[in-house]
């Protein structure tokens, strides 16, 4: 009797995770996908390491927040709105309760007594890197959700995050004064008198939180990871992490309320212990929503153990050959060149395993990487003599190095004896089959070599 709870765990793990989808209704299908989505991002949020990078953002942005917001003042008071930056703090520590007057107020005192006109250049070059530092961290964050293993080059990071610092604030705060501006036009104050449309205003007005903070969230997964994120795939993660965010500002303001022994044990650190609490809840729903994005972009991952998966010699040999059939036949026939994203949709793959493959082709001489971005992978030499043998021992020899290597570890006479009958047998059957052989038999036809260069 004490086995039968297990063996119903067991029962129904194995009815969530190894029922295929394609056999079932679609509503069943949709109802299975949706539990086990749930099920992997509790296991990312229990086992994961999802809370450790949460911590991690919270201590970078309690060394990143004044300096942030005070690059932030300097450009909008360039623009004459620097005055919309309190309120904005207040609405973001607003569920920290009657704390957030006090807490927004020595934060503004602190933006106030740093003069960025009287830094130097030294002082104006480590501001600039605490601010890019925090973006640098979000995105490292969004690239271990994602699976993402290359980050972007160190010009792109201050580029492109030098753009979201200085041009961001500037966007928003116009956003919300254009709203706040023709919300008091005369015509509009007119037609929100007349019923219904003062109600369905009203209404419109409570859910605009929900809808600006969904766009936010929506934003930042669609252009912070170093991937392509499609839209529908960032758009249900920001609905998830804004709603989880407005939800979870309620419910903290609730907490806050009723959280006098926090005064009593800590006194006067108490608010910044629970701005603390709140940047790391906020952090932590922000990278879970992430998650759901990826997780919606790759159902492939949402199986039963987490992590990345571990290739097999069999499945790494087996995926070689495929990828390098597929880059020889493409180059051959003047298709596009193939990126590892367009090879992990294509082949069906979790994108961990096509960067192994992909690295270990690029390390061993067979591939030569572009210079686009992302890039794109062409045949590094000529592919008549190239052989499927030589492809394939590249890939079995990737990873070695002079601390682990086979002359490093002696085997005896018989072994050693097995292993070169194994290297002849194998030469034999396949050394005279080249990888142009191997691409011609995978040349596109030019039905489907049209459709792929309009996509392109």
């Amino acid at each position: 009797m004490d086995l039968e709870p297990a063996k119903l765990i067991a029962r129904l793990r194995d009815r969530v995770w190894q029922t295929h989808l394609d056999a079932l209704p679609p509503w069943r299908a949709r109802l299975l996908s949706s539990a086990r989505l749930i099920l992997a991002l509790f296991r990312d949020l229990v086992y994961g390491q999802l809370t450790l990078r949460a911590m991690s953002l919270v201590y970078t942005t309690l060394l990143s927040l004044v300096p942030l917001l005070a690059l932030s003042f300097s450009v909008l008071k360039a623009f004459g709105v620097h005055n919309q930056l309190e309120p904005a703090l207040h609405r973001f520590l607003a569920p920290l309760g009657a704390k957030s007057d006090e807490l927004t107020q020595r934060i503004i005192g602190f933006i106030d007594n740093m003069n960025v006109g009287v830094l130097g250049s030294l002082g104006l070059a480590l501001l600039l890197y605490t601010a890019v530092s925090l973006v640098h961290k979000i995105e490292e964050s969004f690239n271990f959700i994602w699976h993402v293993t290359q980050p972007r080059s160190l010009g792109q990071r201050f580029s492109n995050y030098l753009s979201v610092l200085l041009v961001g604030p500037i966007l928003v705060f116009a956003a919300i004064g254009s709203t706040a501006a023709v919300s008091n036009l005369a015509l509009v104050q007119a037609l929100l008198a007349v019923e219904p449309l003062g109600r369905i205003a009203y209404h419109v007005g409570q859910l605009m939180p929900y809808v600006l903070v969904i766009g936010a969230f929506a934003f930042v997964y669609a252009f912070i990871p170093n991937t392509s994120v499609r839209t529908g795939a960032a758009l249900v993660g920001g609905v998830v992490g804004g709603v989880l965010w407005q939800s979870a500002g309620w419910a903290f303001t609730t907490f806050v309320a009723h959280s006098h022994e926090y005064a009593a044990i800590y006194s006067g650190f108490a608010v910044v212990v629970l701005f603390m609490i709140w940047l790391y809840v906020s952090w932590l729903i922000l990278l879970l929503g992430a998650s759901v994005s990826f997780y919606r972009q790759h159902p492939e991952y949402l199986v039963a153990a987490g992590g990345e998966p571990r290739l097999s010699n069999r499945m790494r040999e087996r995926l070689s050959l495929l990828i390098m059939s597929r880059v020889a036949s493409h180059y051959l026939e003047g298709g596009p060149a193939w990126s590892r994203q367009r090879l992990t949709q294509t082949l069906g793959v979790p994108m961990y395993t096509v960067d192994v493959v992909v690295d270990a082709l690029r390390n061993g001489g067979m591939l030569a990487e572009t210079s686009e971005t992302p890039p794109c992978y062409l045949p590094a030499r000529d592919l008549a003599h190239v052989s499927v043998k030589e492809l394939l021992e590249v890939v079995r020899a990737a990873g070695e190095d002079r601390f682990l290597s086979p002359e490093r570890l002696p085997v005896p006479p018989e072994v050693e004896d097995v292993l070169h009958r194994l290297e002849r047998a194998s030469r034999s059957a396949v050394g005279e089959i080249s990888v142009a052989q191997l691409a011609a038999a995978d040349a596109p036809s030019e039905e489907r070599l049209a459709r792929e260069v309009t996509a392109r």
